[in-house]
């Protein structure tokens, strides 16, 4: 299950990043809880998510383009800095009293326009640390880290933000980083090779587009990943309304919610993690997005709190595992020249269509409240995952020649997937 731990780069990237991203979740939580507390507003909860996350969807495409010109290394040493020291300045806004929801939406903007390059770079990244035969494995546990995260950083954020308020989360979030930065800086990295030619970025950015617009397998996983991006991970954006008004959990509340999620998320990253074949990822994936949106509809009609944390368990295991799923497949599937260009697009679907989807669920919430909004976004998972899981079965063939061409497989590419385990990285 940890067999990617064996690289020494691989190392220091996931202890330095365990700690960051206790700390990034831990600014999650309470920066959505600050904005409830100053406004009330389900409206600007969703504004506040649309700015923080509409960059990575206008500019990961560029992003992915100098993932793929230059040392991915070094943009993420340079991204990871930049999100310290934004996390800095919303600490000091927020602990002198100065703090206004304008100026959380600036640094979220803000922190949107690092994340643009960052996550493309920083996918693109774990191909560079370790060997191919691990690769399921360290996007597994990649995905692993960001979820053990996630259960400890909303429960902390709850604990800090009652006692002593939310300035001290992103304070802490800030120190976080340099965890990351030190282990950064401590790897020795290969020079990759890049592309010669002496195409324009644009060139290069449409290259990426049509690449995937032409590649049916990865574009049916963007194209589910999207849906569910857009309509139903904004049930996170809306969790304090849940946390307040209907459960009356307080700010304490809300970080058990979402710690029970991210319990369920950690374990189906785990589940990817023990798996050393990409055999019937397809049938994970339409698996999960279907479980994630019965989930979600469940949650949304429940009003007993003890009830709501029990089905966040499985809403947070089926939206991760079908996200990881989805990563893995990809990962395999795309070559190395176009792999920061492809993961820039995973970026737009994964977090840019997120923006959209907290606006559009910010105004429903309005209107027509928070759990009917968050069971419409479930119906429409349903509704995805069977086409999905429809389409996928003559995909199959495609997307094993696709692997066996980047060298993840051996053999000859069958006409269709055969029924037996492919195993990862056998030459």
């Amino acid at each position: 299950m940890f067999r990617a731990q064996r690289h020494r780069n691989y190392r220091l990237f996931f202890s330095g990043q365990i700690i960051s991203l206790v700390g990034t979740w831990m600014q999650s939580v309470a920066q959505s809880w600050l904005v409830y507390r100053l406004t009330g507003s389900s409206l600007l909860l969703g504004l506040v998510g649309f700015a923080g996350q509409i960059p990575v969807f206008l500019l990961a495409p560029i992003g992915g383009v100098v993932a793929d010109r230059y040392s991915r290394h070094r943009i993420v040493i340079a991204t990871q800095s930049s999100a310290m020291v934004l996390a800095f300045i919303l600490s000091a806004l927020t602990l002198l009293g100065q703090i206004r929801v304008w100026e959380i939406m600036l640094v979220a903007s803000l922190l949107g326009i690092v994340n643009a390059f960052d996550i493309p770079a920083r996918q693109a990244f774990i191909v560079d640390m370790v060997h191919s035969d691990d690769l399921i494995n360290a996007i597994a546990l990649n995905s692993s880290m960001v979820n053990g995260a996630r259960v400890l950083g909303p429960a902390i954020a709850g604990v800090t933000v009652a006692a002593v308020g939310e300035g001290w989360c992103f304070f802490a979030n800030g120190a976080s980083y340099i965890a990351v930065i030190v282990g950064l800086l401590l790897m020795v990295v290969a020079p990759r090779e890049h592309s010669r030619d002496r195409a324009s970025g644009l060139e290069r950015i449409v290259e990426g587009f049509r690449w995937v617009a032409k590649t049916a397998p990865i574009r049916a996983l963007l194209l589910l990943l999207g849906l569910v991006s857009l309509t139903g991970m904004p049930y996170a954006v809306l969790m304090p309304i849940f946390a307040d008004k209907i459960l009356h959990g307080g700010a304490r509340g809300l970080g058990i919610l979402m710690g029970a999620s991210g319990i369920g998320a950690l374990a189906g990253t785990l589940m990817l993690a023990a798996k050393r074949e990409v055999h019937g990822l397809g049938r994970w994936i339409a698996f999960a997005s279907f479980g994630f949106g019965a989930s979600m509809i469940l949650f949304a009609s429940s009003r007993s709190y003890p009830l709501s944390i029990v089905l966040l368990v499985p809403v947070g295991f089926s939206m991760m595992l079908q996200m990881s799923s989805s990563n893995t497949l990809i990962q395999t599937m795309v070559p190395d020249e176009l792999r920061g260009r492809v993961m820039a697009v995973y970026s737009m679907m994964f977090m840019g269509m997120a923006p959209f989807g907290a606006l559009v669920a910010g105004t429903m919430a309005n209107h027509i409240g928070a759990p009917t909004t968050v069971a419409l976004g479930g119906l429409t998972c349903l509704a995805g995952s069977l086409v999905f899981g429809a389409l996928w079965p003559n995909l199959r063939g495609e997307a094993r020649q696709l692997i066996v061409a980047q060298g993840m497989l051996s053999g000859e590419p069958p006409a269709e997937m055969s029924s037996q385990a492919v195993p990862m990285g056998k030459r």
